[in-house]
């Protein structure tokens, strides 16, 4: 009684303004540590030579962190899956580094999975996508 229920049918049209704290919080994260590191790697980019030292590579991804985070706010289904995508490349990456750093990937791949797929994310971003596409 009172309680909401997040896999109801009727899940979808309830929480469709209403978007979770934790995409929120992970959000925001990804925009935040996208305008971190491209203010730190924009001072690497080299005009004459873009692509001697990585900078332009790295500055692309910084930027597509950016848009991740943005898309993620914005409930697009694809950018989930993205964010999950490019946490676990670092997972991946980690495998070549200190335990402690692929221990501490997976972790937050885990956490992020779980944050970004529970039902009430889910139905926030199947809201989002069919509001989207009927033109609201």
């Amino acid at each position: 009684m009172g309680e909401e229920r997040w896999d109801s049918p009727n899940a979808d049209r309830e929480i469709v303004n209403k978007r979770p704290l934790s995409v929120t919080i992970l959000g925001w994260l990804f925009v935040a540590a996208g305008v971190v590191g491209l203010a730190y790697h924009a001072t690497e980019f080299k005009i004459e030579r873009p692509f001697e030292n990585d900078a332009a590579w790295v500055c692309s991804v910084r930027l597509l962190a950016i848009v991740d985070g943005a898309f993620l706010l914005r409930g697009h289904n694809w950018a989930r899956w993205l964010a999950i995508a490019w946490m676990a490349w670092h997972v991946g990456l980690s495998v070549f580094h200190p335990w402690s750093e692929l221990i501490v990937h997976a972790l937050l791949l885990v956490v992020m999975a779980f944050f970004l797929f529970r039902p009430r994310a889910s139905a926030y971003f199947r809201a989002a996508s069919t509001s989207a596409s009927s033109g609201d």
